[in-house]
């Protein structure tokens, strides 16, 4: 079952000197200066888009930590 949440990630760029806030599926793409600043404009873009979710990456790339915002979709137990 596919999601309709909308899905922001923050990412470096690719000099690794600004902070992307892109969201999945194209459509989005802004730039800042800090990390802080990318990652308070995408969640603030997620709250106003709930369902949806912020994912943080470090300089590297991976994964740091996400942030949900709005109803989960139900999960089936394990």
């Amino acid at each position: 079952m596919a999601s309709n949440r909308t899905v922001y990630h923050v990412v470096p760029n690719a000099s690794g000197e600004e902070w992307l806030v892109t969201r999945e599926g194209g459509g989005f793409r802004e730039q800042h200066r800090t990390k802080e600043e990318a990652v308070n404009s995408a969640k603030a873009r997620a709250r106003r888009e709930e369902p949806s979710q912020v994912k943080v990456h470090t300089s590297d790339g991976n994964m740091e930590y996400e942030s949900t915002y709005g109803e989960d979709p139900r999960r089936s137990p394990s």
